[in-house]
């Protein structure tokens, strides 16, 4: 059965046009279209869309209260649209901390090398997050069920905290059983000179997810590779550095790196560390070849660490559409590097993560909402 998409716009130009584009894989359908927020909502009500494609500005009711609205009444898996300037790039990640997945520009031919590339990029992006509306509407029901199970019977509900707790607790003794062979290992926190994270699809919230999570005193340097235009990372950078209590920046030709720092690579872009120790900084080449699918792109950023630090590297690969990242990780892990990568089912889209596990590159897979903890647990913060 084909993937239903309700097309979200108030310019019927826009509308038809990606209605077209849309109908012109056999694995999709456009179900209907909505001419605002407000109609988007009440039609992802009756049709039961399996994908929504979502402007940003739109009178009546805008993209971002819409998401808000319709991830409280019916999850749904939502790719925004939005303009590549700042403003645009500001309601985008506000869209996605309401809830939708993934995002595109709304002229493609800033992404897209021609109109075929175009056509593909947004049929894959559909079908890659139509992926999670399974388990998003399964977490939205369980929640619900949750809370009327509780109204019923005080109870159960007690029971279940009982459970939650015993489980916590289980947990908790894991994590100190593996913090304790960890401190009682050859290798070490001390060992560790830098972190290196790479991730596309569902990135930047998963980067928040973690980041905020990280005491100030971070004893180590952080690069963040994240998939995304030029016109968003620096947004993105001031975003998260407004809210972590490590520093965050968009990285800058000639940055030392220092502990307790994030760089962010600039899209458009490749970040490539150059040097050793504490003279080690960060280099920003322009990449006007057509050579490589990603800029920045987190083979050339992991492999240029690798060369700096050898072994002395935590590598983690979060949720992504593709490969990028599998072959700068097995460099690393070749110099003696640790990677590590997000599980399956915390992924809005299982590629990166899954390329590297599949490898056997990567020692450990992790849910998202244990990635901080596990950090903080092998730099031995706790």
């Amino acid at each position: 059965m084909p993937i239903r998409v309700l097309v979200v716009d108030d310019s019927s130009f826009f509308r038809r046009r990606v209605s077209e584009i849309i109908d012109q894989d056999p694995d999709l359908t456009v179900v209907d279209t909505a001419l605002n927020g407000k109609d988007a909502l009440d039609k992802t009500i009756k049709l039961k869309p399996d994908v929504i494609t979502m402007d940003v500005e739109m009178p009546i009711m805008d993209g971002i209260s819409s998401v808000r609205e319709i991830m409280k009444k019916y999850p749904t898996p939502i790719l925004m649209f939005s303009s590549l300037t700042h403003d645009g790039a500001q309601a985008t990640l506000d869209a996605l901390d309401a809830g939708a997945l993934d995002f595109l520009p709304k002229k493609f031919e800033d992404i897209a090398r021609n109109k075929e590339e175009a056509v593909s990029l947004l049929q894959t992006r559909i079908k890659q997050i139509s992926k999670r509306r399974i388990s998003m509407r399964m977490a939205a029901l369980k929640s619900a069920g949750a809370s009327r199970f509780a109204t019923r019977s005080q109870r159960a509900a007690k029971v279940e905290a009982t459970e939650q707790a015993i489980t916590a607790t289980s947990n908790k003794d894991k994590l100190e059983q593996i913090q304790s062979r960890r401190k009682n290992s050859n290798r070490g926190s001390a060992s560790y000179k830098l972190m290196a994270i790479g991730t596309s699809t569902g990135g930047p919230v998963a980067l928040q997810t973690i980041l905020t999570k990280l005491p100030k005193n971070f004893p180590v340097p952080i690069l963040l590779i994240q998939h995304m235009p030029a016109a968003f990372t620096s947004a993105f950078a001031a975003r998260l550095d407004s809210m972590c209590q490590i520093s965050v920046k968009e990285a800058s030709n000639g940055d030392m790196l220092r502990a307790g720092c994030a760089y962010l690579a600039p899209g458009g872009k490749q970040m490539i560390v150059e040097g050793v120790g504490t003279g080690a900084k960060i280099l920003i080449k322009e990449d006007n070849s057509d050579r490589l699918t990603y800029k920045p792109s987190v083979d050339i950023t992991f492999a240029s660490v690798g060369k700096a630090f050898r072994g002395h590297v935590l590598g983690v690969i979060l949720t992504g559409m593709g490969a990028d990242g599998r072959d700068g990780a097995k460099f690393l892990k070749q110099q003696g590097a640790t990677i590590w990568a997000q599980d399956e089912d915390s992924c809005v889209v299982y590629g990166m993560p899954q390329a590297v596990a599949n490898a056997g590159i990567s020692s450990e897979s992790i849910a998202l909402n244990q990635m901080a903890d596990r950090i903080i647990g092998e730099f031995n913060l706790q």
